[in-house]
């Protein structure tokens, strides 16, 4: 692209787009980046750069950038029946069939499908039919949700005030009523002398003291990420969630496994829940449904509180107008179908997993790195002033911003959250590139060792 038209382009996006999550003001300054191309694992800016795309958008491409296939079947889908809701006693078929295909490959008794546009609306569609289930169930003041301080399930009302984070609240007046957050399990800065498998134990129990603070007649459901992305990719230990499952079963509190992440493989599992072993009730899932292809997202229901839902439940006050979009659920029938046909999950697990973990543990061995954590295709670098010491730096978030900032000049992207840095890459995602995004993760932890004017590593 001509330097005159990207100009242009940033102009008017600097005039008329206002950006998600970003200072609008200090970006028009600067001027976007402007995506032009993707194919497998890169993607081209209007600059001509070539960048290893280590976040997988927003950790959600999960076969890669330049799929024909799915663009294929939208243009079929679309020339057939572009659009019908399903409303009004209505459907379509590829509605119907994704209902059938998440049935046979979510975990457990997940058999229900209630289709939304992301994952955010997947987590308003449960606050509502929660607490339903449970007024119908003559138990209205069950209407209690908890989830967890630094926790992310999507930036609608209802979905920021079910996540814990305090920067989201300060905005719009959240969270709302009856929704409580206990501290998440995050080991490195709150296990203190404790092994990360007594610390899981400990941290899950605090969902126990707030229950029973609040009263189990009251408590309807507790909300969990299998592992936090957006604060940092917060791994718990595997100690954590089967306890978390005894204490919801034990108080016959809803357990909802928000799976809009972990879903379809970043673990190396199918899901999220699947790697730690436990079952949830209810799951919400988007990004990895149709690897970002096109906005699809759904709440899968277990048997028993989509069996209430439907016959006690009288009519189902919610949904959207694209609720189940045909040309959206048959990409995604597509996309899964890539990923069975293909074999990326297993590939994953069993091959380049394994090779990624190995990579990533010997970055860990950087000065600047506190914590390599990784679990699948998912990880972080957690970046320190000091080791061994799990602290952080004093002005938290800069040293983060200008190692990413080094990574994107060396042609990788990767994202930071406060001072880690976060991995998230396609499942696609072979061994040499693996080694390419190794190698220019090491440099820009040595330039930026040197601008703090610590060792580097080599």
């Amino acid at each position: 692209m001509d330097l005159h038209h990207r100009q242009t382009l940033q102009q008017l996006d600097a005039a008329h787009h206002l950006h998600p999550f970003n200072d609008n003001a200090a970006l028009a300054k600067k001027g976007t980046r402007i995506l032009t191309k993707g194919e497998g694992v890169y993607v081209w800016d209007a600059e001509g750069n070539q960048l290893l795309d280590a976040f997988a958008g927003l950790w959600c491409v999960n076969v890669g950038y330049g799929r024909k296939e799915l663009g294929a079947v939208a243009a079929k889908q679309m020339e057939q029946l572009a659009y019908y809701n399903s409303f009004f006693s209505c459907t379509t078929e590829p509605t119907v069939q994704l209902s059938a295909k998440l049935a046979e490959l979510t975990p457990g008794d997940l058999n229900h499908a209630f289709f939304t546009n992301s994952g955010s609306e997947a987590n308003d569609t449960i606050l509502r039919l929660v607490r339903h289930f449970w007024a119908v169930q003559d138990q209205p003041m069950k209407n209690i949700i908890i989830g967890r301080h630094n926790g992310y399930h999507g930036s609608t009302v209802a979905g920021a005030s079910l996540g814990g984070m305090k920067g989201m609240h300060k905005q719009g007046g959240l969270p709302i009523p009856d929704i409580h957050h206990i501290d998440p399990p995050f080991w490195f800065s709150d296990g203190g002398d404790l092994s990360p498998e007594e610390y899981g134990l400990v941290a899950a129990r605090r969902l126990e003291d707030k229950i029973l603070e609040l009263g189990p007649e009251r408590v309807a459901a507790f909300i969990g990420e299998p592992i936090m992305g957006a604060i940092g990719v917060w791994i718990p230990p595997m100690s954590y969630w089967p306890e978390i499952e005894r204490i919801c079963r034990k108080y016959d509190v809803l357990l909802i496994a928000d799976e809009v992440i972990c879903g379809f493989g970043r673990t190396g599992e199918w899901f999220g829940q699947q790697y730690f072993g436990f079952q949830a009730d209810i799951m919400p899932i988007a990004k990895g449904l149709s690897s970002g292809y096109i906005p699809i997202g759904a709440v899968m229901f277990n048997d028993r509180v989509a069996g209430v839902l439907k016959e006690k439940g009288g009519e189902l006050a919610h949904g959207y107008t694209y609720s189940g979009h045909p040309v959206c659920a048959a990409v995604a029938l597509e996309n899964i179908r890539i990923l069975q046909d293909e074999k990326i999950v297993e590939t994953c697990k069993n091959d380049t997993a394994p090779y990624l973990a190995k990579k990533w543990a010997q970055l860990g061995e950087h000065p600047l790195v506190g914590e390599a954590r990784i679990v699948g295709m998912v990880g972080a670098l957690e970046l320190v002033p000091a080791k061994p010491a799990r602290t952080n730096f004093e002005d938290r978030g800069k040293v983060g911003v200008t190692c990413r900032d080094h990574a994107l000049n060396q042609g990788l992207i990767l994202r930071a959250t406060y001072d880690s840095m976060l991995l998230s890459p396609p499942l696609v995602i072979s061994k040499a590139q693996i080694d390419e995004m190794a190698e220019k993760a090491w440099k820009a932890l040595d330039l930026t060792a040197r601008e703090l004017g610590m060792a580097t590593g080599r």
